[in-house]
């Protein structure tokens, strides 16, 4: 398996390693909620994922968004 050093590690705290398109764990460990709450709040609109087939995605500005004000 190649590694690439080229890009920071994924790091909670750190935005600036965040991807562009976060995954439902990534943002879990973020915003400090869990997996199924995220799931929830995509089914009832509160914060909105982005569908890539059967995964959920969440956008970078979005979770800085949700750091910043609350969700």
């Amino acid at each position: 398996m190649d590694i690439d050093f080229s890009r920071p590690q994924f790091t909670p705290s750190e935005p600036q390693t965040w991807p562009e398109l976060l995954t439902l764990e990534q943002t879990a460990q973020i915003l400090g909620v869990s997996k199924w709450s995220l799931r929830r709040w995509d089914n009832e609109g509160k914060f909105k994922a982005v569908r890539m087939g059967s995964h959920r995605r969440y956008k970078k500005e979005d979770v800085i968004r949700a750091t910043n004000e609350g969700i």
